[in-house]
């Protein structure tokens, strides 16, 4: 009953207040991985770094990252999406704003770290929060519109870069990535506690309450609860506590390899090509990726991008949705690699920039849907914990490839090809989860356990 409630609200004001607070952290969190990008060379330059070294201070916060998703989303089902959101945005600010203070490349280290492991962690609780709060015809759209906060913080730290840092120096942009911190009283005021999550913890009269304000807000007529709860709402009432070897269960075993392949091969092929774009594309002598308008026109295609993911979710579904953008990354990866002219490398990269951004929409979407609440937040964040192992190996490997003297169109080539076998993976394992209550998809993973 409580829940056959939450999917009956009307889509308005609470969604979209949602949908910008959780998107704000999504936005904080790109400015942040942006800003670093941005603020690496002056770094390199002012504390005479090794190639070597100014790698670590990138690959630290990877590592961070990778484990703030699994820690983050295990403690999530655990105690609670709202609070271990919150927590992880105080982590990630504070730490940045501990970076300006950094006395000595250790340190800077250290405090990235922290960083990347807030970054990590806010990510898949956020995702998972709002997945479980929208309702079924809506949630990929809203996703995927969460998702597309990321690209303007690109365009926040480009600007931040471009503008702020020349005048007022590297730290200033630590300085500013404190401000999230003050960005966690709007989530005290306006976010509640995932329903679902309440439910599955037997706080039944606490999920009754929500659902009462925000029939309240959203003008719904209400009406007092039964005593009973509904089958679905026992169901999950009656979910086993999460652990790891849930995910490798026979219902969830091809959905777990499935998600832990795609994330890895995305965010493999999304960091070892943009983190070393401008250097790559530089030595080939292509000085238009030196300037603003070359960083802008790349970011501004991203945000097509999201809203094509957006539109086409809940039409055609994730599963083709994630292939087609997949597939496309892969085609336009290729090209991009052995353009010939700045014209064919701005057209070529904004193409890519534009497909490959849609398809981290559509995995953030996807990812949730794949578990039942109770281990919702701890599958998602495994799979985007894996993921960042491919983020750590792919920029090493390029510097291996340059240094050996492999070209742009054979590195562009690889992670085409990484692009194509995991749009395969998807298409092949994948299940289709469109128009489909949380509820309704924890049934169909459940039923077939139960009947074999």
């Amino acid at each position: 009953m409580i829940l056959e409630r939450l999917e009956a609200l009307p889509v308005g004001s609470f969604h979209y207040k949602l949908l910008v607070v959780t998107g704000l952290g999504w936005m904080f969190d790109s400015m942040d991985t942006g800003l670093i990008s941005f603020v690496l060379p002056m770094l390199t330059k002012e504390w005479g770094l090794t190639p070597e070294q100014a790698g670590w201070i990138g690959s630290i916060g990877l590592i961070g990252m990778a484990l703030g998703a699994v820690l983050a989303g295990t403690i999530a089902d655990r105690l609670g999406r709202k609070r271990v959101f919150a927590a992880t945005v105080i982590l990630y600010s504070v730490s940045t704003g501990l970076c300006a203070l950094a006395w000595s490349y250790e340190s800077l280290l250290f405090f990235r770290f922290l960083v990347g492991f807030g970054l990590g962690g806010e990510l898949p609780v956020a995702a998972t929060l709002m997945s479980e709060y929208a309702p079924a015809q809506i949630r990929g759209r809203f996703i995927v519109l969460l998702e597309s906060f990321w690209g303007l913080g690109w365009l926040v730290a480009a600007c931040i870069s471009y503008l702020v840092i020349p005048h007022f120096g590297w730290k200033i942009a630590f300085v500013i990535g404190t401000l999230p911190a003050l960005y966690v009283f709007l989530i005290r005021m306006h976010m509640p506690e995932s329903v679902r999550y309440l439910i599955s913890k037997d706080r039944i009269d606490e999920a009754k309450d929500i659902i009462l304000d925000l029939e309240c807000k959203l003008n719904v007529r209400s009406r007092d609860f039964d005593e009973e709860l509904s089958p679905l709402e026992k169901g999950t009432e009656a979910q086993a506590a999460p652990t790891f070897s849930t995910l490798w269960t026979a219902q969830y075993r091809m959905r777990t390899i499935m998600l832990w392949l795609a994330w890895f091969g995305i965010v493999y092929s999304y960091y070892g090509i943009f983190m070393w774009l401008p250097s790559i594309v530089y030595s080939q002598g292509f000085e238009i990726v030196k300037t603003f308008e070359y960083v802008l026109a790349m970011t501004l295609a991203q945000l097509p991008g999201y809203f094509a993911a957006a539109w086409l979710v809940d039409r055609i579904g994730r599963k083709y949705t994630l292939s087609i953008f997949l597939l496309m990354s892969g085609v336009f990866s290729y090209f991009f690699g052995n353009a010939t002219t700045p014209t064919m490398l701005l057209m070529f990269g904004a193409a890519m920039s534009f497909f490959n951004l849609g398809a981290w929409g559509v995995i953030y979407t996807y990812t949730p849907e794949q578990y039942p609440t109770a281990i919702r937040a701890l599958g998602s964040g495994w799979a985007a914990g894996f993921g960042r192992i491919g983020g750590m190996l792919a920029p090493m490997l390029v510097g291996v490839m340059l240094v050996h003297g492999i070209g742009m169109n054979m590195i562009f080539a690889m992670f085409a090809s990484v692009f194509v076998l995991i749009s395969a993976v998807v298409m092949a394992l994948g299940v289709e989860s469109k128009n489909k209550t949380l509820e309704e998809i924890d049934e169909a993973m459940i039923a077939p356990a139960h009947n074999s």
